[in-house]
């Protein structure tokens, strides 16, 4: 009967912690994988950058426009105060008249200017691609960081708590030292005094949390009720010069610089064909009419018109124009130089980086196991009064250090991993599919593979 009650109160109490917090309940749980997509697929700045690929190809309709013939219809109608004749008895102004007609115009430069502006087109479409691959690495670099400041509030939580714990357990031993006349209320008050620390830093690391929790939210667009799902994979990394190679031909940048020195390379082409003459061509079907008609009325017609236009001197605008394209065209050359020298540092920072961080994780593990088997026996000597206060509370600081460095160690590692992929151009290797894929690494295989 005491057991059916007792599971009878469990039940009511779980009860309640749902009734009170449905989040517990329904929270999602997600990889760094799974907010990988989500955010790829809601991220405000990722569809802006779409935008602008939408209208570098509506710029090339716009290119392809200038090549196709215009038709055009006309078409009016005077009317006149009064019907004037002449002498003889011809028509000088009718009540009125009517016109109307087709038309089919085209211009086109000598030198080919017009196809010239396609080119460009096109290529400012792949630039729009290139920079569309920069702000979904870049984002999810962005979310990544945010992923592992959520981990690391979520662990510095749990260490804020076991030191809670531990804290309490020495305040209970001193309390029973000083009872029995083995500690005096010096030491008491000391463990209730770092015992208020540990409540403290409790309260900040819960609050901290919640920060977290709500940047990597927004980040990702996704309601708050959700918690994380660790993924630790052991990952090949590749030589400096590997990942150096990688980046010169996947990164986005490099490649939207490359095709930036295409464009201003045409760009000095389309300025100088300015030189040349402009040819205009016109096909029209005309129709016309009075009242009264006049005997020699011309009513219909067909003709066509053909133009050549030669500007000799325009005030300098042409010289002006071709000498800042080559201007535009010497700094797409410079921009992409310094790219390529900047990309390369920072790969090699970022390998460094990764290193460092693998190689301290080794060294803080065995610092750790090291604390905590000091404040087992500093805690069991103080039990039987063989160790001080300032011991259990200096073992513990050490402990709790120590705890605090490897979490923020092997958090850091990871992100220093995917640091490591953005800076060589693979990082939307990890979750790119389609298209996606395809830009990012046109069939390359990865440095990261085996």
């Amino acid at each position: 009967m005491k057991m059916k009650k007792l599971l009878f109160v469990f039940a009511g109490i779980v009860f309640l912690v749902f009734a009170t917090h449905p989040s517990v309940a329904c929270a999602e749980e997600y990889t760094l994988d799974d907010l990988f997509r989500i955010g790829l697929a809601s991220s405000e700045k990722i569809k802006l950058s779409e935008e602008n690929l939408t209208i570098a190809r509506l710029g090339k309709n716009k290119a392809l426009s200038v090549l196709i013939p215009t038709f055009s219809a006309y078409s009016g109608y005077t009317r006149y105060t009064e019907n004037k004749t002449s002498d003889s008895g011809s028509s000088i102004q009718p009540d009125g008249s009517s016109s109307w007609g087709l038309r089919m115009d085209q211009s086109l430069s000598l030198s080919g200017r017009e196809f010239t502006a396609l080119d460009i087109a096109g290529e400012t479409i792949e630039k729009s691609r290139s920079d569309l691959l920069q702000v979904r690495e870049d984002y999810l670099l962005s979310l990544s960081g945010a992923f592992y400041d959520m981990l690391k509030a979520q662990k510095a939580l749990e260490i804020a708590e076991a030191n809670l714990a531990r804290l309490t357990k020495y305040r209970e031993a001193a309390q029973t030292r000083l009872r029995v006349g083995e500690a005096t209320k010096t030491a008491l008050l000391r463990a209730e005094g770092e015992l208020s620390g540990a409540r403290s830093d409790r309260i900040k690391a819960v609050n901290a949390l919640e920060s977290a929790r709500s940047a990597l939210a927004r980040i990702v667009g996704i309601d708050r009720a959700f918690s994380l799902k660790e993924e630790r994979h052991e990952t090949y990394v590749p030589s400096l010069e590997r990942l150096q190679e990688a980046a010169m031909t996947r990164r986005p940048e490099l490649r939207g610089l490359e095709t930036l020195k295409k464009i201003a390379d045409k760009q000095v082409r389309y300025a100088k064909g300015s030189y040349w003459p402009n040819l205009s061509l016109a096909a029209v079907y005309a129709r016309a009419d009075q009242d009264p008609p006049p005997s020699n009325l011309n009513r219909e017609s067909i003709y066509g018109t053909l133009n050549l236009n030669f500007p000799f001197y325009e005030g300098g605008l042409r010289k002006a124009e071709v000498r800042e394209s080559e201007a535009k065209q010497r700094q797409a050359e410079l921009s992409y130089a310094d790219a390529v020298k900047s990309i390369r540092v920072e790969v090699e920072n970022a390998y460094l980086d990764f290193a460092t961080q693998q190689g301290i994780i080794t060294f803080l593990r065995d610092q750790l196991a090291y604390a905590g088997d000091n404040y087992n026996a500093v805690a069991k000597q103080y039990e039987f009064g063989l160790a001080n206060s300032i011991d259990v509370i200096d073992a513990n600081n050490l402990l709790l250090s120590a705890q605090r460095q490897l979490a923020d160690a092997t958090y850091s590692a990871e992100l220093s991993l995917l640091k490591l992929k953005r800076a060589s151009g693979t990082l939307l290797e990890k979750v790119a599919e389609g298209d996606t894929g395809r830009a990012n690494g046109e069939g390359a295989v990865s440095p990261f593979g085996k």
